[in-house]
């Protein structure tokens, strides 16, 4: 068959030639599956680093106590975290990501934070172990994701390959999922998991004294008495609560009772602003307790130390956080905040004056006034409880019973 010399070269298409190929969107899509993997090698390898400067550092910290890498693994740590969110995010706008391989990677940061708070409930002195612990869990996690994701560990620049990113830029059912997990799964099961750990938290460092639940934050009034008679009960206060909470605790004195007041004095002017919770309650919708707490029945005799007999860092510290609650955070006190550089061992220092210094003191005031009268009230903060509880019972002072006060109604704010 030979070729007719009139046909035109559109006429080609008679004879099967095919056309030549328009360009198409190939190229687009090649080019967004190349960018992402750019993306995703970033966070992988920033998620890498990370893994191994904070095992070595947590290994140093742990085997000899310095913490000469330490500043390097903040910043690792920080730019990984603040990629991790970016990829979070673009998982919900494009199926192309794998979540099987990076899903795991983004959410390890606030995960192994949530994971890590029971150990600083329970046990603070172990937190160098547990973060060691996860570091490691970060290594393995890491590593074996990068060997699924290459199939076998090669050197190459892109850690992530564009030919493992596949499927569309783009799917609303893609969206639509991943905005509803998140709103109906993950928000309300992180926001449970934080509750409950605020709970145990209250629970813990006030011995049950005071008690979270779901409807408000509950204290229990301890009664204890002695053999020869003598009755102290331990009232676990809240500095701000709703107005009736001090109300029913007043009511309760017996009229020959002696309150002993919490409240440090100030002989040397040496707090700058004071001490209020003015701002705190009004924020809440709460009361202050100093405002409309000590005019019930009984002798009210003051039993806490002048601040004085704290030391500077304590008061400097002091001085600040009153700061922010006089003037609440504004450009002043923000700034202020910002050049605060807390001391070494500043954590002993509060505890020390704060609790140790203060409940030692009460519990010699406590049996001064025992010769005075056989019912003692001590409405005291709660998380001075545990200790004051310790040393009356190391006097013969025995539990014998119990009431449950609301301080604070969640319910009755949410109307209000």
């Amino acid at each position: 068959m030979t070729s007719n010399p009139n046909l035109s070269p559109t006429d080609n298409r008679s004879n099967n030639i095919p056309p030549p190929r328009l360009p198409n969107s190939q190229p687009k899509s090649g080019t967004f599956a190349f960018l992402l993997a750019i993306a995703l090698t970033l966070f992988l390898g920033l998620f890498l680093a990370d893994a191994f400067v904070s095992l070595a550092d947590d290994s140093l910290i742990l085997l000899f106590g310095i913490h000469v890498i330490s500043a390097t693994r903040a910043a690792l740590c920080f730019f990984a975290m603040l990629i991790a969110v970016v990829i979070y995010g673009l998982m919900g706008l494009t199926p192309m990501i794998p979540k099987r391989w990076f899903l795991p990677l983004t959410l390890y940061y606030p995960v192994t934070q949530l994971a890590i708070l029971p150990c600083m409930i329970y046990s603070f002195g172990r937190i160098t172990q547990a973060n060691c612990f996860f570091s490691f869990i970060q290594v393995v996690l890491g590593v074996a994701i990068l060997y699924r994701i290459q199939g076998r560990f090669k050197l190459q620049w892109l850690l992530v390959p564009a030919d493992r990113l596949t499927g569309r830029g783009f799917s609303w059912g893609n969206l639509s999922i991943y905005v509803l997990a998140n709103i109906f799964l993950l928000l309300p099961a992180t926001f449970l998991y934080l509750f409950v750990c605020s709970a145990m938290t209250v629970d813990h460092f006030t011995d049950g004294f005071m008690t979270l639940h779901p409807d408000g934050l509950r204290v229990q009034v301890r009664k204890y008495v002695r053999d020869d008679g003598k009755i102290i009960e331990l009232f676990p206060m809240a500095h701000v609560a709703d107005a009736g909470f001090y109300g029913r605790v007043s009511r309760t004195f017996p009229t020959n009772s002696i309150i002993l007041m919490e409240g440090v004095r100030d002989s040397q002017n040496l707090l700058t602003n004071g001490i209020s919770y003015r701002h705190m309650a009004k924020f809440l919708g709460l009361t202050e307790q100093k405002v409309t707490f000590g005019h019930g029945r009984g002798k009210m005799v003051g039993a806490d130390i002048d601040v004085n007999q704290f030391s500077k860092n304590t008061i400097d510290c002091l001085n600040l956080v009153m700061l922010l609650h006089a003037q609440g955070l504004n450009s002043g006190s923000l700034l202020k905040l910002m050049e605060y550089s807390p001391p070494p061992h500043i954590e002993q220092d509060l505890y020390e004056d704060l609790l140790t210094k203060r409940n030692q003191h009460l519990l010699k005031e406590i049996q001064s006034h025992l010769a005075e009268t056989d019912n003692i009230m001590v409405p005291w903060g709660a998380g001075h409880m545990p200790g004051i509880a310790r040393g009356i019972q190391d006097d013969g002072f025995r539990p014998v019973e119990t009431n449950q006060f609301m301080a604070i109604h969640f319910r009755k704010r949410t109307e209000n």
